[in-house]
């Protein structure tokens, strides 16, 4: 299911995979890619933290409209690089299930995870 919404989200941004003026296939910047999916994130926050609408789908929260937005450049870059997603998501899933660092007796304890 991830590994088919990264083929399409890919196959619906391949124009910023090419040069504008020429068509041909360009490389890009993986840091700065990633750097988007976390600009995207903070348009979240800031749609949380002022309770906005979206400007472009004034009918959704703007949230939830930019955390599509992460949703999508997340997909388009595993899609372009042949990420397995599925396989990476269900397998984090289940070792999630097993740390120690997770229990609530970990979480309590001093310097444990508290979020």
């Amino acid at each position: 299911m991830l590994n088919d919404l990264s083929k399409r989200c890919h196959e619906a941004n391949k124009k910023w995979w090419q040069d504008p003026a020429t068509g041909q296939t360009i490389s890009r910047n993986k840091g700065e890619m990633i750097a988007l999916m976390h600009s995207e994130l903070s348009e979240a926050l800031e749609g949380e933290r002022k309770d906005l609408p979206d400007d472009k789908l004034p009918h959704r929260r703007m949230a939830e409209v930019e955390l599509a937005d992460v949703l999508i450049r997340i997909f388009d870059y595993c899609g372009a690089y042949g990420y397995d997603l599925d396989g990476a998501f269900e397998e984090k899933m289940s070792y999630n299930t097993k740390r120690a660092d997770h229990t609530h007796e970990a979480r309590m304890q001093p310097g444990g995870k508290k979020f």
